[in-house]
């Protein structure tokens, strides 16, 4: 694992110690990493967003049977 130095600001490091202190994480690399892996999350659900939002229309019809049906491959993907 490789590691990094940053500099912060005090109330910013109080933060980061305060929410290691209050027993969710081990450590401050925990929290920093937990940080940063929802922050890849939100930038690809992002990403996703955006080509679905670029893409053409679908030109099935977006009725019940369609919403079961996409419900019955979001519950087998589990």
């Amino acid at each position: 694992m490789s590691t990094m130095n940053i500099s912060l600001p005090e109330t910013l490091k109080s933060f980061i110690d305060s929410q290691v202190a209050e027993g969710d994480y081990v450590s401050t690399s925990e929290y920093l990493r937990e940080l940063l892996r929802k922050e890849q999350d939100r930038v690809r659900l992002r990403a996703l967003v955006l080509e679905g939002a670029a893409s053409p229309l679908s030109k099935k019809s977006l009725d019940a049977e369609y919403f079961e049906n996409l419900r019955k491959r979001a519950r087998a993907k589990k």
